[in-house]
């Protein structure tokens, strides 16, 4: 057995060096991954291929071009975020100034899923390098492939004090939440989730929580109906939907449903022909426990697009279901899969009604030609992040933060998000010792407490 408490204790020791604190040893740290990530794409690409059958260009657009991205505009940011920031003072503190000094927190846990095995544990393992900790990586057990290349490259790139990557299952992820961290990140379900955090409460640990839920995609009667299939399509199908921010559900003004679903037979077809479990480009689910869950949450529902499997390789056809109920088994959990349920709305105070009813979604989408609908959407709906005409995308923004809220999760990284995430803010106030005012020092009178009132 891995001896858990030996990693931690490294870790902090290294951190103690101080090196992670000098700006050039994380910038020279983080230039070396993006050196061994451009020279061993080919081998990323294959494990992410063996793992969930990702086709070439799906592996490299979702997750190591957007790994690259992240890792590029850090390395050019770092030196800039890691300055002391000037603040103003007040005038009861005349003359001083003040500064706030950003500081790693010290070891950091990461704890990351299987579906975008890559680079939901690469980005995330970035900020907090970036900040100046130590980390202790621990990729899925469901994604064994990729958490065997990720174990590797980290060894290739950093001191074992830096940077340790931890493989295994269940019984790995409850030893490591037994040890003390200094601040805590988790990708996965929301039930994990509760479980991460109270484990971090015995330490005060703060904790970054990405989860998941149900995420609304809402479309108009003046959306464009053909733009808005395929870019639905694509957002939900891709990795065969396991993806925590696909579209969980469409919601649809009744007067557009037909028409969107035509356009979405349509769409389907045209990405994924009309065999899409013989498409060799076409991703499977991660397991057989997935694959009959998603089985199950088809029975009874009327499929009106695709609704085929092949057990031997874990396909399900991207399956689009008409006429759900919101009571159905379908809406009940966080899909995860290819499936598709079409719900109905007749008035924007209804869809607002509905989805505010359920627990706040990580991400939202709107497909609208009308910004008054844009604006009404934006001002009453709660929800981590999402996007108006587009599904997913917003995941590729650097500048934009990536997080949740209520049971969708807390906290959020990417770019300078993810930096200032594993970042404790130092607040120092430098008082001069030129003037020293004698009004606050007792004994206090009464012509300085009307004179503290005017202050």
């Amino acid at each position: 057995m891995v001896d858990f408490s030996a990693i931690t204790e490294r870790q902090r020791a290294f951190f103690a060096t101080g090196l992670t604190k000098d700006v050039s040893y994380r910038q020279a740290s983080l230039q070396a991954l993006l050196g061994w990530i451009r020279s061993h794409d080919d081998e990323i690409m294959a494990a992410l291929k063996t793992d969930l059958n990702k086709p070439p260009f799906e592996a490299y657009a979702t997750e190591v071009g957007a790994v690259l991205d992240e890792l590029k505009f850090a390395c050019r940011r770092v030196r800039r975020w890691s300055r002391p920031k000037r603040v103003a003072s007040n005038l009861k503190n005349f003359p001083s100034g003040g500064r706030r000094y950003p500081q790693p927190y010290g070891v950091a846990l990461i704890l990351t899923p299987w579906n975008y095995p890559f680079m939901l544990t690469v980005i995330p393992m970035i900020a907090a390098l970036a900040a100046g900790n130590c980390a202790v990586v621990k990729p899925s057990a469901y994604s064994p492939a990729t958490s065997s290349l990720i174990a590797r490259m980290c060894a290739d790139v950093f001191d074992p004090g830096h940077v340790t990557v931890v493989e295994g299952g269940r019984q790995e992820n409850a030893a490591l939440l037994n040890e003390r961290y200094d601040i805590i990140l988790f990708t996965g379900s929301t039930a994990v989730g509760r479980v991460v955090m109270e484990a971090a409460s015995r330490h005060l640990t703060p904790v970054i929580l990405e989860l998941g839920g149900k995420s609304p995609c809402i479309v108009d009667e003046t959306a464009n109906l053909k733009l808005a299939a395929r870019r639905i399509a694509w957002g939900k199908f891709m990795n065969a939907g396991q993806t925590c921010v696909a579209p969980d559900y469409l919601l649809v003004h009744q007067s557009v449903k037909s028409k969107l679903v035509e356009e979405l037979g349509l769409a389907i077809q045209a990405m994924f022909t009309d065999q899409p479990c013989a498409n060799p480009d076409y991703p499977r689910i991660v397991n057989d426990k997935h694959f009959q869950r998603l089985l199950g949450l088809l029975a009874g529902e009327r499929i009106v697009v695709g609704g085929g499997s092949n057990p031997e390789t874990l396909q399900i056809e991207p399956t689009v279901l008409d006429a759900v109920s919101w009571d159905s088994a379908v809406m009940g959990e966080e899909i995860f899969g290819p499936l598709l349920p079409v719900l109905t709305y007749t008035e924007p105070a209804e869809a607002v009604q509905l989805i505010g009813a359920r627990p706040k979604p990580l991400a939202t989408y709107l497909f609208t030609s009308s910004a008054a609908a844009e604006r009404y959407f934006l001002k009453r709906l709660s929800f981590g992040g999402g996007c108006i005409n587009d599904t997913v995308v917003h995941l590729s923004v650097p500048r934009l933060p990536f997080g949740g809220v209520g049971d969708s999760g807390m906290g959020s990284y990417h770019g300078k998000a993810g930096f200032d995430a594993f970042t404790h803010y130092r607040s120092v106030l430098d008082k001069s010792t030129l003037i020293d005012i004698p009004l606050r020092y007792p004994p206090y009178t009464k012509t300085a407490l009307t004179l503290l009132k005017k202050l």
